[in-house]
């Protein structure tokens, strides 16, 4: 399958794709968030793309376990500056991450092409629409509350994302615009994102492009007993097992070093 994101073509399958993570925000779990700082956050993701980003996604409201939603108008004044800025001088898309449908309308009046809905259409549906309209990618996350599954772990989230797929389809999107991701860190335990990663292949069943976030997550922390300073090989590893496992999209907040294992593990590809 081939895209077309903000000018930009895609090829699902012929490399893996880096989506650099732009935290607007001061309570980041990875401790990079830029808060307000408009020229930093900027800063931020011309470096990413000089070291190899595909692709930008800023997010102005932290996700961390425990943290403290936001207004849409707060998240909005966070980032609406931050991707006009991004879109204008980075020459790549722009990822606005948010499921908040005010939130996205606004990115996308500022220029974003794609949106990352980390509740796969279930909190807000309309961002189907606004993807479609806009002619902009969706990714679509599994998540939930609480790590109880009544099923197999993968198979529910499967029947999650066919279910987030079909509302895509039905809302007019392309297919090859509609991107899944199966949620690390996101409603499971840490054992249950290991159990994910080992059976990642089985996404292929959906016949979308993958997307997946591992870079410094807890899981990888509570394997090697480090601090999320101290994370990168952890991620570096989960990055290539993704790779190997079928992923096409990787989104990281080291995109130099992530950049160089996605190179080596598409060679074994």
């Amino acid at each position: 399958m081939i895209a077309d994101i903000g000018g930009r073509r895609f090829e699902w399958g012929s490399r893996t794709y880096v989506m650099g993570i732009i935290n607007v925000t001061p309570d980041s779990f990875s401790g990079d968030g830029t808060g307000d700082d408009l020229e930093r956050s900027v800063s931020q993701g011309l470096r990413m793309v000089r070291e190899g980003a595909d692709m930008l996604d800023v997010g102005g409201e932290s996700t961390r376990p425990g943290h403290q939603p936001i207004s849409a108008a707060d998240e909005i004044s966070r980032t609406e500056a931050v991707v006009a800025r991004l879109v204008r001088e980075a020459e790549v898309p722009v990822s606005i991450d948010t499921y908040k449908l005010e939130v996205a309308e606004a990115a996308v009046a500022a220029g974003a092409r794609m949106l990352n809905d980390i509740w796969g259409l279930t909190r807000s549906p309309d961002l189907a629409r606004l993807a479609s309209s806009r002619s902009c990618a969706l990714v679509l996350m599994h998540n939930q509350d609480g790590t109880d599954y009544p099923g197999d772990l993968m198979d529910e989230i499967k029947r999650f994302l066919r279910a987030s797929i079909e509302r895509a389809l039905d809302a007019g999107m392309p297919r090859e615009r509609v991107l899944v991701d199966p949620g690390i860190g996101f409603g499971k335990t840490a054992e249950q994102n290991w159990v994910v990663m080992r059976r990642l292949e089985e996404l292929r069943e959906l016949g979308q492009p993958i997307l997946i976030g591992t870079s410094r997550k807890s899981f990888i922390g509570k394997a090697l007993d480090l601090p999320v300073d101290q994370r990168l090989e952890g991620t570096g590893a989960t990055v290539t097992a993704a790779i190997l496992r079928g992923a096409d999209v990787v989104r990281v907040h080291d995109v130099k070093e992530m950049t160089r294992v996605a190179q080596i593990a598409d060679r074994m590809r």
